[in-house]
């Protein structure tokens, strides 16, 4: 008696996790997904997902509002156990530290000569705010956090140091890197790991207060990898030199990349492309599939220079929060930013983009976390997911059936198989997918036994369809992410119906996926966004080793 009643229970805790899939509105509609699985289109980094750090002090206001609080590199509180436990659980996520006033800082070492003093507002300052100082004691306190929470740490120096700025607004000069060298020999002799040293802050192009020639942004490139060289000459693990940290000119990138391709690893660029976070029209922009698109060009265009040139360097988002000015609370930090921001990791790795640093882990309306509490907002849920289950290979991907649905697929990560992204922008339509493929691919099984397993080809674009028989035992794992209520501007998620929050300790919660009969389709949901996982699909685009 007791047995049945624990089965009939399960049963109707299967019903009802699987229930909101399927209690959708009236309207559905099919589509088929289909993937390339031959050869892989571009690869990320395994560490891919980034988030960043910020200078800004309180006092940083946007439109009438203060949203940065204590969220700055020199406020911050390093002991909260949450915060922790937030960077820790993507093992490792990269910190990208910098922002608009890491041109402003001087840093406290032995050479410094200058008072180590906080950013003052100043209206009638560049950026709004007087020079301000890192004081070493600080820098260690960040380190001692970063190494406990496993994080890899890149540092936006100061590219402004010793420049004047020209009455046609260029900065002008070569790059004072006497500050920035004693600092970088203070961070080696502590024994700190930097992953990488970034040098400006949307200095390039036309530039955002003031702008640097390519030329001479070369010049100083090569400059700090001669000091890099330098201090880390007997250090092992050698930091990338990365740069420069601004909004994408195709002449002056072109130039730049021609130019420094003997003295840099990384070219990083940013990406602010639904304007100002005062915008009114931000969640109409996130939901159009031509707004999301329109980015393409850029991913496409710095690929491309790369591509045609003999540089190694590898391309990364440095910083992105989609609008500008700090975002827009309950847009840019609630649920229906992960239709931008997934949209945005799924385009990035298209053209071959190594690293994404979301602006910003805390701080502004646009952090992962909370600015007051800590606590995860549905961003950074979707970020972990993606960390957890995206691959390096990533495999071309279309969708046909519908213009609102945008469709992502890599091999999976650490484990067998792919996943499949699906991002359904459309507010009442359920959507069928189906998945074909475009190269020869097989479907594996195991039974219990372990003993027997059989493979199933299918050659050319095939619809997939299981043969009889063993299409019930083969499953896959999907993660269905919602929105609290149904309310878009919700800073709850959740996962397969169940809302992710984290416990009085502090503790990430688990994301544990719904296990799906593989023959069936992938119903995703109005307005939702789908993980799937399928083990059991192995294509060759998978088998190559990054």
């Amino acid at each position: 008696m007791g047995f049945c009643f624990w089965v009939c229970f399960i049963c109707l805790l299967n019903f009802y996790s699987l229930s909101f899939v399927s209690s959708q509105a009236d309207a559905s509609a099919e589509g088929t997904v289909f993937i390339d699985g031959k050869a892989p289109i571009g690869r990320i980094d395994d560490d891919f997902i980034c988030a960043t750090l910020d200078w800004w002090p309180p006092e940083k206001c946007d439109y009438g509002t203060c949203s940065w609080g204590l969220a700055g590199l020199l406020n911050l509180d390093l002991n909260k156990n949450l915060f922790l436990n937030a960077v820790k659980a993507f093992s490792p996520l990269k910190i990208r530290l910098g922002g608009t006033l890491q041109d402003k800082v001087i840093y406290d070492t032995d050479d410094n000569q200058l008072p180590c003093t906080s950013f003052v507002k100043n209206t009638s300052e560049m950026f709004g705010f007087t020079q301000g100082c890192l004081p070493m004691n600080r820098w260690d306190d960040l380190n001692s956090f970063f190494q406990k929470a496993g994080a890899k740490v890149i540092f936006g120096l100061n590219a402004l140091a010793g420049r004047t700025i020209a009455p046609d607004g260029s900065a002008v000069g070569a790059w004072n890197y006497t500050n920035a060298e004693s600092f970088m020999q203070y961070t080696v002799d502590k024994n700190y790991t930097i992953h990488g040293w970034e040098l400006g802050n949307e200095l390039c192009g036309s530039g955002v207060g003031t702008r640097v020639s390519a030329d001479q942004y070369a010049a100083d490139t090569a400059a700090l990898q001669s000091i890099v060289q330098k201090i880390y000459q007997n250090v092992d693990l050698k930091p990338l030199i990365i740069t420069p940290g601004g909004f994408y000119d195709l002449d002056w990138f072109t130039e730049y990349i021609d130019k420094t391709t003997k003295s840099l690893d990384v070219v990083t660029h940013h990406i602010y492309n639904l304007g100002p976070g005062v915008d009114d029209h931000l969640v109409e922009k996130i939901l159009d599939p031509s707004i999301l698109e329109g980015v393409s060009g850029t991913f496409s265009g710095l690929h491309n220079i790369i591509k045609n040139s003999t540089t190694s360097a590898a391309a990364w988002v440095g910083e992105a929060g989609g609008a500008y000015n700090s975002g827009h609370n309950l847009v840019t930090n609630a649920f229906v930013f992960s239709f931008w921001y997934l949209d945005q990791l799924g385009m990035a790795s298209k053209y071959d983009t190594k690293t994404y640093c979301r602006q910003s882990l805390i701080g502004g309306n646009y952090g992962l976390l909370n600015t007051t509490n800590f606590e995860p907002n549905p961003d950074y849920y979707s970020a972990l997911l993606w960390h957890r289950l995206m691959g390096r290979n990533v495999l071309s991907t279309s969708f046909t059936g519908t213009d609102k649905i945008r469709s992502y697929t890599h091999c999976a990560k650490q484990s067998k198989g792919i996943t499949l992204l699906l991002i359904n922008l459309n507010n009442s339509t359920t959507v069928r997918a189906k998945l074909a493929f475009n190269s020869t691919m097989s479907l594996q099984h195991k039974h219990r036994s372990r003993i027997s397993h059989h493979k199933h080809k299918i050659h050319k674009t095939t619809i997939i369809k299981l043969p009889q028989g063993i299409d019930g035992k083969i499953r896959r794992e999907e993660y269905h992410l919602t929105a609290k209520g149904g309310n878009l501007q919700s800073q709850s998620i959740l996962l397969n119906g169940n809302i992710l929050s984290v416990n009085s300790s502090g503790i990430i919660p688990h994301l544990e996926p719904l296990h799906v009969k593989s023959a069936k389709p992938i119903m995703v949901a109005p307005l939702s966004i789908v993980f799937t996982h399928m083990p059991d699909v192995t294509v060759p685009a998978c088998k190559v080793q990054p």
